[in-house]
């Protein structure tokens, strides 16, 4: 199997070379909070670089704008929450299956976590167990996190247990982390806000959806729909009816915007996730966002 990792990195650093390096530079900095007063190197300034890190002496004395980097004084945990439950071996939004979307997110996200020389977790599971990864730093450990992703996802597998995910985190990890969740789009319950609250006062919190595919359109090779949960299928006169897919975008609507309304009205750094081409920008615009709130 072809190391998912450098697949990974193959589409991460596609988009580090254009205007948004500043955000596997820099707003990983501001992600956690704080900055580090611990002097590092200097490099040339660069497009979407903040212009409070210029070093004004090295500046002057280059002739050329210079950025000053600072290396974290303290280590973080980034801990990865994961449902890999039956329905992230459906579709996404371009047709190919969410796990992969996940295993983009997390790769993406824990590339970052090594670059600035911090230990990352992975908690993952379904309705029928959840399992965590003890804290590693380093690329070997984040490709078996990926396939541990990659494998437990499948079509034949537990429900989904979203909830159950949160839980285990709220009861059993205390010492603070920047939590991670990587989960579909299915609704927020109370149960879930209630979750997520708790969650919010233990830990920083960061949500990432997957948007799954459009229910009532064909795939791209023209087949039909297959719900994973219950296998049913959508029957081929629904395909594209106007008036199905009218009620489909504004039950996503509705759901979206609780989703939103909560995690913002909690502070929680949130992105959703269409197909794997956006979501490297997508996620780096996420962290700039996030960059600026802390700034």
């Amino acid at each position: 199997m072809p190391s998912l990792i450098t697949r990974v990195k193959s589409k991460l650093f596609i988009h580090s070379s254009k205007k948004s390096l500043h955000a596997l530079d820099g707003a990983y900095a501001s992600l956690l909070r704080g900055r580090s007063n611990d002097f590092e190197d200097l490099r040339e300034y660069q497009a979407g670089d903040e212009v409070r890190d210029i070093d004004w002496r090295a500046t002057a004395r280059l002739s050329t704008p210079m950025i000053k980097r600072m290396r974290a004084t303290r280590m973080h945990t980034v801990l990865f929450v994961v449902d890999t439950g039956r329905g992230m071996a459906a579709l996404a939004a371009d047709d190919r299956p969410k796990r992969e979307l996940a295993v983009l997110a997390v790769g993406a996200l824990g590339v970052l976590t090594l670059r600035h020389d911090d230990d990352f977790s992975l908690v993952f599971g379904d309705a029928e167990r959840v399992r965590r990864l003890p804290p590693k730093r380093s690329e070997g450990a984040l490709e078996h996190a990926l396939r541990a992703i990659d494998g437990a996802c499948a079509p034949d597998g537990p429900h989904s247990a979203r909830e159950r995910l949160l839980d285990f985190v709220a009861r059993t990890i205390s010492r603070r982390m920047i939590v991670v969740v990587v989960t579909d789009e299915a609704p927020i319950t109370d149960e879930t806000e209630r979750l997520v609250r708790r969650l919010r006062t233990q830990h920083d919190v960061l949500w990432v959806t997957l948007r799954d595919a459009d229910p009532v359109l064909t795939t791209a090779d023209g087949s039909s729909r297959r719900d994973v949960d219950t296998g049913w299928t959508v029957p081929g006169f629904l395909h594209g009816d106007e008036a199905v897919v009218r009620e489909v975008e504004e039950q996503h609507r509705e759901e979206e915007t609780r989703r939103d309304a909560l995690l913002t009205a909690l502070e929680i750094t949130h992105v959703e996730l269409r197909t794997q081409d956006d979501a490297v920008p997508e996620l780096l615009r996420m962290l700039n966002r996030r960059a600026h709130v802390g700034a």
